[in-house]
């Protein structure tokens, strides 16, 4: 175990050193970093085997880890390692065999100047209730903005914030608020049980990593109706499949009235990406929608699929479509044409514009 502590150790001083996102430990190939979006095989270090994706794994856990790892097959945790340097882990089964994806966590919180975001994100940080989203896919930078959005209120506003994460990712210092971060299984057994619970915490704003379950998109909007500032994420590539997912998710009888109650809750969406950068790095290209009365509306009346329509011609609220973002990233030379169709979800209507 010493050995694989040592391993472990250089493998981790590595991607802090090279800059790279991710970590990358599987059977049958040498350790893999993610630079710049692109995977790089460490070449110099031999083939990983099943007893060495173990070992390595292993000496990542604790006792009490690793034996809900081997009982539930999957595990999320986070890892605190040397100079304040963290590490959100997933840990699986792959055909039998024990792999792992470490992502890096930076230790500063970039604000949302600093990330690249329109303006019109600092409007979200004024508020005081309602329900936003940070959408986009997998490993498209949500847990970022989200930290970036509360640092915002923390450092400009006196509230009590509560976080309910699994697992906690970035580590908020106080300084107007008072933050509480919750970790699921550490702190709690669920989202949804933390998520019940804040009622009685008296949290001005609620923050919760991910809405993985019908229960915990209930509470959720049941805390934004009822006078606190509630952020969230959830796995969809647009404001309105956002909305779609979250009606949908419910039985039918039920769904007008989270149209209701949706429509006035919801203060907005934000749906990014991650973009290769021509300079190197990556940018974000971001949908940003905000519920005007005409979005609202559409929410109610259940014409959701318009509300692409009403962002593209709503520029004066700080509305801006998918689209739009990449083409300005174009003009400003920051991505090159052909990633700018790669992430479009409407190359057709991007052809238009960037002709």
């Amino acid at each position: 175990m010493d050995d694989y502590q040592e391993q472990l150790k250089e493998l981790l001083e590595t991607t802090v050193r090279e800059q790279a996102s991710d970590l990358h430990i599987s059977t049958g190939h040498p350790p893999v970093l993610r630079i710049q979006g692109r995977l790089v095989p460490l070449f110099k270090r031999r083939k990983l085997g099943a007893q060495d994706t173990e070992g390595l794994v292993f000496a990542l856990l604790s006792e009490e880890q690793r034996l809900r790892f081997l009982k539930e097959k999957e595990i999320d945790l986070s890892y605190s390692f040397e100079g304040g340097v963290r590490f959100r882990v997933n840990v699986f089964f792959q055909r039998g065999v024990i792999n792992a994806a470490l992502r890096l966590i930076p230790v500063q919180i970039k604000t949302l100047d600093e990330l690249n975001f329109p303006p019109s994100l600092h409007q979200f940080t004024r508020a005081n209730q309602g329900f936003i989203l940070v959408t986009g896919p997998s490993g498209h930078g949500k847990s970022t903005t989200l930290a970036a959005l509360i640092d915002e209120l923390n450092h400009t506003r006196a509230e009590h914030i509560i976080t309910i994460e699994d697992p906690i990712e970035y580590i908020f210092k106080d300084d107007k608020s008072v933050i509480v971060q919750r970790e699921v299984y550490q702190d709690t057994l669920s989202f949804a049980t933390a998520l019940r619970s804040t009622f009685r915490q008296d949290p001005n704003v609620i923050m919760v990593g991910e809405m993985r379950d019908l229960e915990t998109i209930s509470i959720a909007i049941t805390a934004a109706e009822t006078g606190h500032l509630v952020f969230a994420t959830l796995h969809t590539n647009s404001a309105s499949q956002t909305v779609h997912r979250i009606v949908d998710s419910f039985a039918p009888a039920q769904q007008d009235q989270i149209r209701a109650q949706l429509s006035g809750s919801l203060l907005g969406v934000i749906s990014q990406r991650l973009i290769p950068r021509l300079k190197g790095g990556l940018v974000p290209a971001c949908e940003i929608m905000f519920n005007t009365p005409a979005v609202a509306n559409l929410i109610r009346e259940n014409k959701v699929h318009e509300i692409p329509l009403v962002i593209e011609t709503s520029a004066e609220f700080g509305m801006i479509s998918l689209n739009r973002s990449l083409t300005d990233l174009i003009k400003k030379r920051e991505i090159s044409l052909e990633n700018a169709f790669n992430y479009s979800l409407n190359p057709a209507e991007l052809k238009t514009l960037t002709r």
